[in-house]
């Protein structure tokens, strides 16, 4: 970890905190595209490669770019994010003086708001963050994998005397009409935002990374307070832009991955056991830190076999994984075969079973003899934009009963029977959710 260059101490009677630039960390969303993998949880908080979950990142590229202190916004089912990050002892963020804290919505003398939008939910924290007294902040998701130095985006930043550096991607030109682009002259200054354009003018996509000068944003915040649901890219951008501010794009040419879909979580945790994987986490100068729980080691069977996999710890292989990412405590049933799949934490994978292109979520129990992703690739017909990609998705804690086929493009969420499977299958494009559950 690099040691904190971003805090200074300066005396005013008693000592008073001075900070460089502190870091606020949007979490509260619900994921809503990760479908049953978020109905219990906040999508920041879902697994990742095992161990990890995706808050993890952007908290490690805080204290590896030597940011000491970090506010994370929390709102959608918070409890699991907030005992992971707990005081921040994973990430050396357990200071004195700065360190994690953790920001839900409160009750105020003038009622109980909701964080309405990206900028409102800062809005709502100016208090805390006057507390640090800081020259730049900057805004950070949750729910990104990447490895950035913020300290090089500072130095940019001041290089130019910016009031606001947005890290943008360039992305393939056919691409660009996806994206919120910028629009740059020849040293980087922004004079046009283009939101998802039929003809794009430039290719770097705004990437939600934010470095502002505190005064400007404070002023700002409060200026656009009573705007509903008041987000960066909408107003608080745009408004500065108008007024003739200094806004630079830097540029970021690494690994991003936006996990904001299962097709595209899926593929991230796959190139994870690439031979050669683009986005490598065994680097020993930018670590990615986790609350990690002392488990006992894996356990391989006689009959097991393992093939181009991340396997956790505390895991029981007593069957053949190929090319999947299992979680710790996970166990494989003898003569099961689990291929091309995530399967999280404490989840049973009983004899027998057939697992193929699936990700299965925590606790889960999967009965003997159970085929899961067999049959054509039908489109979902709940929801064909979130269960795609030929995937099965299993939420957490659920139950599926031994003997039953589940086909494509589907989602089961609870504890189920036999019953709930006419004919012992669930066919491609169902979705099957127990009362109680979300979708």
């Amino acid at each position: 970890m690099r040691t904190s260059k971003h805090y200074n101490v300066t005396a005013r009677g008693d000592s008073v905190i001075k900070k460089e630039m502190i870091a606020m960390l949007l979490a509260g969303g619900q994921g809503s595209r990760l479908g049953v993998l978020t109905a219990k949880v906040a999508k920041p908080a879902v697994a990742f490669g095992g161990k990890y979950r995706i808050i993890d990142f952007p908290l490690s590229n805080c204290i590896n770019s030597g940011i000491d202190t970090v506010g994370v916004l929390t709102q959608y089912q918070p409890l699991r994010l907030n005992t992971h990050i707990g005081i921040g002892m994973p990430w050396d963020l357990d200071r004195n003086n700065g360190g994690v804290t953790v920001l839900s919505p409160y009750e105020r003398s003038a009622g109980s708001d909701w964080y309405s939008g990206t900028a409102n939910a800062i809005y709502q924290n100016i208090d805390y963050i006057d507390t640090y007294n800081p020259d730049y902040v900057l805004i950070l998701s949750g729910d990104h994998i990447y490895k950035m130095d913020y300290e090089v985006m500072l130095d940019y930043h001041k290089e130019n005397d910016a009031a606001v550096t947005i890290a943008c991607m360039p992305v393939p030109w056919e691409e660009a009409s996806r994206f919120g682009v910028v629009i740059t002259d020849e040293h980087g200054q922004i004079n046009e935002f283009e939101e998802k354009p039929a003809n794009p003018r430039s290719n770097l996509a705004s990437m939600g990374i934010y470095i502002f000068t505190w005064k400007l944003l404070r002023e700002a915040l409060i200026k656009m307070k009573d705007v509903p649901n008041c987000d960066f890219g909408k107003h608080i951008l745009p408004e500065c832009l108008e007024k003739k501010e200094r806004l630079f794009a830097y540029e970021y040419n690494g690994y991003w991955k936006d996990v904001g879909t299962l097709g595209s979580y899926w593929e991230a945790n796959m190139e994870l056991i690439d031979i050669i994987p683009e986005f490598n986490l065994y680097e020993e100068f930018w670590k990615i830190y986790t609350k990690s729980d002392a488990v006992p080691p894996l356990y391989v069977s006689e009959d097991g076999f393992i093939e181009r996999s991340i396997v956790c710890g505390n895991s029981n292989i007593e069957g053949t994984v190929i090319n999947s990412v299992i979680g710790a405590g996970v166990t494989v049933g003898k003569g099961a075969v689990v291929r091309d799949s995530i399967i999280m934490k404490n989840t049973v994978i009983s004899a027998g079973c057939k697992v193929d292109k699936a990700i299965i979520a925590e606790e889960v129990k999967v009965g003997e003899n159970c085929v899961l992703g067999a049959g054509e690739n039908i489109p979902n017909k709940v929801n064909p934009k979130v269960y795609s990609f030929g995937l099965v998705t299993i939420g957490e804690n659920s139950v599926i009963p031994a003997g039953v086929q589940i086909g494509l493009n589907t989602a089961v969420s609870g504890r189920t029977e036999a019953c709930d499977y006419p004919g012992g299958m669930l066919g491609s494009g169902e979705t099957l959710i127990k009362a109680g559950d979300r979708s």
